[in-house]
């Protein structure tokens, strides 16, 4: 299996649950240049939305959000791999994060259609550097 695996910072921010509130935020990151790796949205309640936010470059961002006052929580480990759409690719990650005896408490993931995937990995902190070291990143 041809992968990459690097490790990555995240930040949240809670937004109302509103039409248009993910748009803003994401604008104003563009405006900012802060390049994405990955986001992701989450309902966190009736009214209230998590954004999660994995910068190119964390420390880019956290200069940027001081400077527009923009309330983030973090920087928080993840892990990133990213490659061939194999048969069986998630299953021989996560074998290694099992032989380690670290417990995975969340993760997502897609393809592009072209044989490529990206998977996002949450372990707890730690955890962290057990199943890094197990993925050898």
């Amino acid at each position: 299996m041809a992968c990459t695996i690097a490790r990555v910072e995240y930040f949240y921010a809670t937004i109302m649950d509103q039409p248009g509130e993910a748009y803003k935020l994401l604008a104003q990151l563009a405006d900012l240049g802060i390049n994405l790796l990955a986001f992701t949205a989450v309902p966190i309640g009736p009214t209230r939305t998590q954004l999660t936010i994995f910068p190119e470059d964390p420390a880019h961002l956290k200069n940027e959000a001081v400077k527009v006052g923009l309330a983030l929580d973090g920087p928080h480990p993840a892990l990133l791999v990213q490659g061939d759409d194999d048969l069986g690719a998630l299953a021989e990650i996560h074998s290694k994060i099992f032989e380690a005896n670290v417990n995975v408490y969340s993760a997502s993931g897609v393809t592009d259609g072209r044989g490529s995937f990206g998977y996002l990995i949450y372990v707890k902190p730690e955890d962290y550097e057990r199943a890094a070291a197990a993925l050898e990143v």
